[in-house]
C-alpha cells in the first residue's frame, strides 16, 4: 500500500514538473533564414494607417505575410525605454526616407509593437514622438515573448514573398548609425536592391 502511494505520488509530482516546465518554454529571436513566429495585430482603426498597410479594406486581425508590400519592418520597443525613445527621430527619419523615394513607397513599410505597451502607452509614444507608421499595443507582452523576450529596441526585416511566404533577413537588437545607412543595409539584404 505504501508503495502503491509513492508511485502514484512520484507520477503526479513528475506530471506536475512536466506541466510547469512546458508552460514557461521560451521561444528563440526570429532568426535569420526563419520565418516570424504565428501572430496576428488588430487593423489599425485609423484610415490612413489602415492605407498605408493595404488594409483599407479590412476590419479583422491580420499577419504580416499578409500585408500587400515586399518589405517590412518591425521595430520592437518600449515607450519606457529610454534607447528607443533616443531613436525615434532617426526611426521617423527611415520612414521619411522610404516615404519619400518612389523606388521604395509601397515596397517596404514599416511597424512597431509595443512590448508590454497598452494601447494608451503606444498611443502616448506615438503622439510624444510624432510617429507616422503604424504602432501596435503587446500589454500582456504575448507577441514579445513569442519573439524570444528580445530587449529593446529590436529590428526584424521580413520579406514578403509573391506566393505568400516569408523570410526573416534581418534580426538584431540595438540602434542603428543612421537612417540612411540603416536603409541602405535593409534594401541590400532584402534583395531589394
Amino acid at each position: 500500500m505504501v508503495g502503491r502511494f509513492a508511485t502514484k505520488s512520484l507520477l503526479m509530482l513528475l506530471c506536475a514538473v512536466i506541466l510547469l516546465g512546458w508552460s514557461g518554454v521560451a521561444f528563440a529571436q526570429p532568426p535569420v533564414g526563419g520565418t516570424l513566429p504565428d501572430f496576428t495585430l488588430s487593423a489599425p482603426k485609423d484610415s490612413g494607417e489602415k492605407s498605408y498597410l493595404g488594409l483599407s479594406w479590412l476590419g479583422r486581425s491580420f499577419r504580416i505575410p499578409e500585408l500587400k508590400t515586399k518589405v517590412v519592418i518591425v521595430e520592437i520597443f518600449s515607450m519606457y525605454c529610454p534607447y528607443c525613445q533616443a531613436e525615434a527621430p532617426k526611426v521617423n527619419r527611415l520612414y521619411g526616407l522610404i516615404e519619400g523615394n518612389p523606388a521604395l513607397k509601397g515596397k517596404i513599410k514599416l511597424i512597431g509593437i509595443g512590448a508590454g505597451n497598452s494601447a494608451y502607452e503606444v498611443g502616448v509614444f506615438k503622439k510624444k514622438y510624432s510617429v507616422a507608421f503604424p504602432l501596435f499595443p503587446d500589454g500582456d507582452f504575448r507577441i514579445h515573448k513569442l519573439m524570444g523576450e528580445v530587449r529593446t529596441p529590436y529590428f526584424i526585416g521580413v520579406k514578403i514573398n509573391s506566393d505568400g511566404s516569408h523570410s526573416v533577413f534581418y534580426s538584431k537588437l540595438g540602434a542603428f548609425e543612421s537612417a540612411e545607412s540603416f536603409l541602405n543595409s535593409m534594401t541590400r539584404l532584402s534583395g531589394l536592391q
